[in-house]
């Protein structure tokens, strides 16, 4: 129970401190931001900072704190220390970089960035890259909410169940079409912050919850507790991604750096909206690793209870902490949180698309060229084995991460300042990456005995291509 409020009090303590030294070393100032100097009133809207800080929430976070926490719980509460730690030292760099290099490239999404940092090369890498990544997000921000919607509603089995999920499959991608179409401040502006708001009451319910009915927290132990005694390293660095650095936020800051008044807006907005991410991640770890029993002092009943479904955890949860009033808040975040994310990584595609080939998104035309072929992609991709595209989508999530953290450091270095803040944490997710794409069972299935050397002997090499390349000047 201490270890969890040492943690939480370490996230806020390092909100205002470690993020008010990343903002330092960025240096805002008073220029004018792209939402001010080149508004469309499609794109590039104004919008107040608070509005701001809860639809970027909404965007980076959606379930991803939550299934990845609790999956991150089955190696038991070491989870805490990457998730705190993570947030503070990489994830809240990374989102406040993004953001704000986009703000000084004219909102540049994450692909263009990493080419004007790290080549041209790179740039294409990126492009095809992040447009892949947030089509299969967006595609399994689809397929679980409209079962469970068919679920629910449809109270049906067999073939009726099936077709009814086809039906509500395309509710949602029409939905995804028309919030990828209009402007931003339509209905992502108007609706998100709503939505934000109830993924932070769901969270403090939780926490509520867990001290109400009795519940323990138990302290931080370093030792394995998964039940199928997986490493701990890299799996869980990559399973609970979202609550500790995530590169998916790399597609979604940029959307909100093109609504920014002010630069000096990136603190709250990008480092305070990851911070928060970071606590509810830390909630619902604590979560799982108090409701459930253990037994031979490993995570069995965690384990077990995700086997049945991600959403069936999540709902168990809240009913044995919040009981009628959780049930309602977790159809809410099984349903709505995804879907809310789901739709910003369709129109991250679509920026990104338009920033790669040229095309002002000011009209409707040129929008529809886009969006039309992107949902006709993510329709086709629904079909495929949901767990084979989540599972890729991991691994691809913190690559992505890592090429981020590459880009701010060549950005920091060129700009005269201490790219230690950005170099430090891309070293150690290079080391993570490659050492699950050596070792995952979705890749090349190795045995850790030559994935770990491998992913260390490649985050030194990246490193050190790095820092010759700074310190040769070129």
């Amino acid at each position: 129970m201490f270890s969890f409020m040492i943690c939480l009090v370490v996230l806020v303590i390092g909100y205002f401190t470690y993020g008010k030294l990343v903002d330092r070393i960025y240096g805002p100032d008073d220029r004018q931001t792209p939402a001010v100097r080149i508004n469309d009133g499609v794109d590039f809207v104004v919008m107040p900072r608070w509005k701001l800080f809860l639809i970027q929430l909404l965007n980076i976070a959606g379930l991803g704190p939550i299934y990845g926490a609790l999956a991150g719980a089955q190696w038991g509460t070491s989870v805490f220390l990457w998730i705190t730690l993570g947030t503070i030292l990489a994830g809240g760099v990374h989102d406040f970089s993004v953001g704000f290099m986009s703000m000084r490239h004219d909102g540049a999404s994450v692909s263009e960035l990493t080419g004007m940092y790290l080549g041209k090369v790179m740039k294409n890498i990126m492009r095809v890259f992040s447009v892949v990544l947030l089509v299969m997000i967006g595609t399994v921000f689809a397929v679980g909410p409209a079962g469970l919607i068919s679920l629910l509603i449809g109270n049906q089995g067999g073939t009726g169940l099936i077709a009814n999920t086809y039906f509500w499959l395309a509710i949602v991608l029409i939905y995804y079409f028309i919030a990828t179409f209009i402007p931003i401040d339509k209905v992502i502006g108007k609706f998100y912050p709503v939505f934000g708001i109830c993924l932070i009451v769901m969270a403090i319910g939780v926490a509520v919850g867990i001290f109400t009915n009795g519940y323990t927290i138990p302290e931080i132990e370093l030792a394995n507790l998964h039940p199928d005694k997986t490493p701990i390293w890299p799996m869980m660095f990559v399973s609970v991604a979202c609550g500790a650095i995530s590169g998916f936020h790399a597609t979604q800051s940029p959307l909100m750096a093109r609504c920014c008044k002010s630069e000096k807006e990136s603190h709250m907005v990008f480092y305070g909206a990851m911070v928060s991410e970071g606590i509810i991640a830390l909630i619902w770890a604590a979560a799982g690793s108090a409701v459930y029993e253990r037994t031979g002092g490993l995570t069995t009943g965690l384990t077990e209870m995700l086997a049945s479904g991600q959403s069936a955890c999540v709902y168990d949860i809240c009913t044995k902490t919040m009981g009628g009033v959780g049930i309602v808040l977790a159809m809410l975040g099984v349903i709505a949180c995804p879907i809310t994310s789901g739709d910003t990584a369709f129109r991250s595609a679509r920026l990104v698309i338009a920033d790669w080939f040229n095309v002002n998104q000011k009209s409707y035309k040129n929008r529809l060229f886009i969006c039309i072929p992107l949902l006709g992609a993510g329709a086709l991709i629904s079909q495929l084995n949901y767990n084979v595209v989540w599972r890729y989508f991991s691994w691809s999530n913190q690559t992505l991460a890592m090429i981020a953290l590459w880009t701010a450091s060549m950005y920091l270095y060129k700009n005269g300042k201490n790219y230690w803040l950005t170099t430090i944490p891309a070293t150690f997710m290079s080391a993570v990456s490659v050492t699950y794409f050596f070792c995952a069972p979705e890749c090349l299935n190795l045995s850790t005995a030559i994935a770990y050397p491998v992913g260390i002997v490649a985050a030194v090499v990246f490193l050190v291509v790095f820092l010759k390349k700074s310190l040769g000047g070129k």
